[in-house]
């Protein structure tokens, strides 16, 4: 149910990643001082603190981190719950949270730490045998986690 989700704003900050997926491509920031690339974008690289930023298009291939079955959402993601979501580790050296498409979150032993997923086809989506990563669901969880009020200690 895309269109009940809220979908993130392209700013000057992120419009080539969505660029990017409009082509079908994942593209990440790269730092041209340090060589590194990370993920979510930002002004200064966080490895170097360089200013000296551009875009690569990311080979699409990583490794399942870690997972979590979400059984309860709200707005538009509560009709898909329960659910899995993901944090990757890309191959070209950082970490990237998704949502997991096309496993079974009644069954989590199915889903394995370490497996390789790689990028499928049409709007940037991952594979590993039958699971997939969505890239645009991927969008929605990053702005709702960017929303989060953490309360003061």
């Amino acid at each position: 149910m895309p269109g009940k989700k809220p979908i993130p704003l392209p700013s000057p900050l992120t419009d080539e990643f969505w660029r990017g997926t409009k082509e079908g491509k994942l593209m990440l920031p790269n730092c041209n001082a340090c060589g590194k690339v990370h993920w979510y974008p930002r002004y200064i690289c966080p490895h170097c603190h360089s200013m000296d930023l551009s875009w690569v298009e990311g080979s699409g291939e990583g490794t399942i981190h870690t997972f979590a079955v979400q059984y309860r959402a709200f707005g538009g993601w509560a009709e898909e719950a329960p659910f899995v979501t993901a944090f990757i580790d890309l191959k070209e050296g950082d970490r990237m949270a998704t949502v997991l498409r096309g496993v079974d979150p009644r069954k989590p032993e199915e889903i394995k730490i370490g497996a390789k997923v790689v990028r499928h086809s049409g709007y940037i989506t991952f594979q590993m045998a039958e699971v997939t990563i969505d890239q645009k669901l991927f969008g929605e969880i990053l702005s709702r986690i960017k929303r989060l009020r953490y309360p003061a200690v």
